[in-house]
């Protein structure tokens, strides 16, 4: 089967396990509903850009063997960043309010088999995205309409094999989260997301009931007591959640992100909620060459965290950072020309490391 220089592109980065995304939810007394996450790679440049996309927009899915499948056209427009394609919107948000975003989902993910006789409600999984931020407000929309479409994978390899694929995180303005997982062929499995995290690999629910494991930690300091005659007491902050895993597994990630989430103090604006989410995802930034054997494989990457987003729903704002610069920008969703005729595309950064000199007053 023919592929394309993209689906090849596109499989020689999935076919490596540095994807370690970490996504949390956070909130405000006044209802302010933030969505933030990491996204890894660590084998090569992701190439992300930043997307506007217009109103009004005609899109078409292009399935593994270069046919054309289901084509739409968008009710909303949308901000999102790409990953390896600029059609391949990894986490966006539309204008109203609609946030979305894929997390890898490798050896779980399982979708439906592709049939080439029947391809015009079909969708790629890196379609799926912008298809959700294109043409919903709500999450209540969304999950109406995902028996209107088939998601199949993206490409497939040599030896016929589907690619890996994802599981979504969805979130509205109203507070409403899902997680979205198909697996065992194509069976859609829905679940609130309670626990206002996603990271990878198990599945959403074993993940939750992983957390089982870890309801001795608490935020603070342990007080002393007596062993044996022994006075025993605490180092410094933090002994109360000792035992808090910190490598880089998904299963780790996820306690670590719940943790830090749960502990998080009472926010009582959006913009303090942003920040926060900065801070906590902080704690997930991957060095480069922490996820390989062979130091001689590392790649010339100055991370393996290539960007870190935060969603403002309620305000329409994302803010993020990259590799090469950790300056926050925002983009004000307010400010864009959703009538446009053309999607607006540009790099996040300029591809280099950036610092900023300090004026001495």
């Amino acid at each position: 089967m023919k592929k394309s220089i993209l689906a090849l592109a596109f499989a020689a980065c999935f076919n490596f396990s540095a994807n370690a995304c970490t996504g949390i939810s956070l909130s405000t007394t006044d209802h302010d509903y933030i969505q933030a996450r990491t996204i890894e790679w660590g084998h090569s440049d992701l190439n992300s850009k930043l997307i506007i996309s217009p109103r009004n927009y005609s899109y078409t899915s292009t399935l593994p063997d270069q046919k054309q499948g289901l084509k739409w056209k968008s009710q909303y427009g949308f901000v999102g960043i790409s990953v390896s394609d600029d059609k391949f919107i990894a986490e966006g948000v539309n204008e109203k309010g609609l946030s979305a975003g894929l997390f890898y989902f490798r050896n779980y993910g399982s979708l439906a088999k592709y049939d080439p006789n029947e391809t015009a409600n079909n969708i790629t999984d890196m379609d799926f995205v912008r298809w959700m931020l294109s043409q919903f407000e709500s999450v209540e929309q969304v999950e109406a309409a995902l028996n209107q479409i088939k998601i199949v994978t993206v490409y497939f390899d040599q030896q016929g094999n589907p690619s890996p694929t994802a599981h979504w995180r969805v979130s509205d303005k109203n507070g409403n989260s899902i997680v979205i997982e198909i697996m065992d062929h194509g069976q859609i499995h829905i679940h609130k997301n309670s626990a206002k995290v996603l990271t990878n690999s198990p599945d959403y629910a074993w993940h939750v009931t992983n957390l089982n494991n870890y309801i001795n930690l608490h935020p603070g300091t342990s007080g002393e007591q007596q062993i044996n005659g022994v006075t025993a007491q605490s180092f410094g902050v933090g002994s109360a959640f000792v035992g808090l895993p910190g490598d880089i597994s998904p299963p780790s990630r996820f306690v670590r992100a719940a943790f830090y989430v749960n502990t998080a103090p009472e926010l009582r604006s959006s913009s303090q909620a942003v920040a926060q989410a900065f801070h906590i995802l902080n704690n997930f930034d991957i060095p480069i060459g922490s996820e390989f054997n062979d130091k001689s494989h590392i790649p010339d990457l100055p991370s393996a965290t290539q960007w870190t987003s935060v969603i403002d729903q309620s305000n329409g704002l994302l803010f993020y950072k990259t590799m090469h610069d950790s300056t926050i920008r925002r983009v004000d969703l307010g400010q864009l020309d959703f009538n446009a005729k053309t999607e607006h595309k540009q790099p996040l950064d300029k591809g280099r490391f950036h610092y900023q000199d300090v004026k001495i007053q």
